[in-house]
C-alpha cells in the first residue's frame, strides 16, 4: 500500500492550469507495508549469508549462485543489498509471474474446452500430436513458433490477466497531461490492466476471445501501447520471450498428454495483489492419458488433485 497522493490545483491569478503536489495520508496503511518488506529482506540475508557460508559439497547451482558468481566473474563481489535486491527480483519477476500466468491459463482452457479442442487441432496439423501422442523431436523452436492460435491463446490470457497490474518510471522532462503538470524526476506509474480495459482497438473487453489476435482481425497491432503485458518501450521486460515460450510448452503439454477438470463445484475468486491469482489456489483433478488418449488409472484413485 502507498501513503503517498498527488493532488492538483489552480493557484489563485493563474491561467487555469492545474498544478501536482505530493502530500501524505497518513490513514492508509503504508507502515504494513514497509514492515512486510523489513521482513523478507531480513529473510533473505539470512538466506544469502548461508549460502555464502556453505560452499563444499554441492553438485548443483541455483539461481542465487548465478547471480554470486556473476559479479565475481566481472572482478566486483556483489553487495549484500544487490544480492537481496537481485533475489527479490527474480522471486517477483520470473516466478512469481510465471506462476500466475499458468494458472490463469490452465483456468481459462477449463472456461473454454472449445479453445482447448481447436489447440488440438493445431497441434495435429503441424505433425506436433498424432495418435494421442506428442511427436518425437516435433517440439523445435520454429515449429512452436508456427503454432499462430496457440500464439493467439497466450495473449489474450496475457491481455485479461496480466499478473503485475503496471510498472514504474522516472519523468525525464516536465510535461503536462490532461491539465496536470507533471515534474521532472516524479516517478510515475502506469497502469497494464486499466490499459487493456479501456483500450478502443479491443472489442468485448471482458470476453475471453483468443481470435482477436488472428490474422483477420490483429486487434493489438492498430496501437503501438495497447497491449503491453510486459510493459513497453527500451525498459519492456527482458524475459518476455522466455515467458511465452513456458507458457506455449504447458498449453501444448495440457493439450497433448492429458485431460483435467475443476476439483471444485465453483471457480475460485481472484484477487489482483501482489499478483493475480486465486484466493485460495486453482483446485484441478489431471487426468493421464495414453497413446490412445484412454485415461491411465492409478492403483488406488483414478484421478490425481493437484492445487495450482
Amino acid at each position: 500500500a502507498c501513503n503517498r497522493a498527488h493532488l492538483g490545483f489552480a493557484p489563485p491569478g493563474g491561467d487555469g492550469g492545474c498544478s501536482v503536489v505530493p502530500c501524505v495520508i497518513w490513514w492508509i496503511p503504508a507502515p504494513q507495508g514497509i514492515r512486510a518488506r523489513e521482513t523478507l529482506q531480513k529473510g533473505l540475508e539470512k538466506a544469502i549469508q548461508e549460502k555464502l557460508q556453505n560452499t563444499q559439497g554441492k553438485d548443483y547451482a541455483d539461481a542465487l549462485d548465478i547471480l554470486i558468481e556473476s559479479g565475481k566473474e566481472h572482478g566486483k563481489e556483489l553487495t549484500m543489498q544487490e544480492l537481496k535486491d537481485g533475489t527479490l527480483e527474480l522471486i517477483f519477476a520470473a516466478y512469481a509471474t510465471t506462476a500466475s500466468a499458468s494458472t490463469s491459463l490452465i483456468m481459462q482452457l477449463l472456461k473454454h474446452p472449445w479453445v482447448l479442442e481447436k489447440l488440438r487441432e493445431e497441434l495435429r496439423s503441424k505433425g506436433i500430436l498424432h495418435n494421442g501422442c506428442i511427436c518425437e523431436g516435433s517440439l523445435r523452436l520454429d515449429n512452436i513458433n508456427s503454432l499462430h492460435y496457440l500464439d493467439c491463446v497466450i495473449k489474450e490470457v496475457l491481455r485479461l490477466f496480466t499478473p503485475i497490474s503496471g510498472g514504474y518510471r522516472t519523468v525525464l522532462q516536465t510535461f503536462e497531461l490532461d491539465g496536470f503538470q507533471i515534474p521532472k524526476g516524479w516517478s510515475v506509474m502506469y497502469s497494464i490492466r486499466d490499459t487493456h480495459d479501456t483500450a478502443p482497438v479491443f472489442k468485448d473487453v471482458d470476453a475471453f476471445d483468443p481470435d482477436r489476435f488472428g490474422q483477420g482481425r490483429s486487434e493489438d497491432k492498430e496501437g503501438r501501447f495497447h497491449y503491453l503485458p510486459f510493459g513497453g518501450g527500451v525498459r519492456t521486460c527482458l524475459g518476455k520471450h522466455l515467458a511465452k515460450l513456458f507458457l506455449k510448452a504447458l498449453a501444448i503439454e495440457l493439450a497433448s498428454t492429458s485431460r483435467f477438470e475443476l476439483a471444485t463445484r465453483t471457480f475460485p475468486k481472484i484477487t489482483l495483489v501482489p499478483v493475480v491469482h486465486p484466493v485460495d489456489g486453482l483446485k484441478v483433478k489431471f487426468f493421464g492419458l495414453d497413446s490412445n488418449q484412454n485415461e491411465i488409472l492409478t492403483g488406488t484413485d483414478a484421478m490425481l488433485g493437484a492445487t495450482v
